[in-house]
């Protein structure tokens, strides 16, 4: 694929689509590109993350290891996975497998880095959007608590 075909599928990620082009450009030339075989796995729960993936093609199955309570999930094309990792040390939460032929762009936590410094402007824009995360989050939680106290 192309660097014009690469920066299309950063837009289509909603949190990356922030960032704007210029920035976008930056990760697409320093990103590279995987294919992954039907049944391969791409990483495991549980697994130190220094990267975040965006698929561009194919679809995969997410799941937490035994301990974990949560559902299977089926993830496609435009999903990023590994947001955090993108910004700090964490471990892989699911385990990736793809259900078909895929390809992802696996973008660095030091490229990401790089460009948020380039790109201040990006950086805010991301902040802003973090922050509104966490705020809704939290409105969700006290929606939950206020629930539970009622019990």
């Amino acid at each position: 694929m192309s660097l014009e075909d690469d920066i299309a599928t950063f837009e289509r990620v909603p949190m990356l689509a922030l960032l704007g082009e210029a920035a976008l450009r930056i990760l697409a030339i320093g990103a590279e590109s995987r294919r992954i075989p039907s049944g391969q796995v791409l990483f495991y729960a549980g697994d130190l993350a220094d990267s975040g993936y965006v698929i561009q093609d194919g679809t995969f199955m997410l799941e937490q290891d035994r301990a974990g309570s949560g559902e299977p999930a089926k993830v496609g094309p435009g999903t990023l996975l590994g947001e955090v990792a993108l910004l700090t040390d964490t471990v892989r939460q699911v385990t990736a497998t793809a259900l078909e032929p895929a390809t992802v762009i696996r973008i660095p936590r030091s490229l990401f880095v790089k460009m948020l410094e380039g790109y201040p402007g990006a950086a805010k824009k991301l902040r802003d959007a973090f922050a509104m995360r966490a705020q809704q989050w939290s409105r969700e939680l006290d929606a939950v608590k206020a629930v539970l106290e009622k019990t």
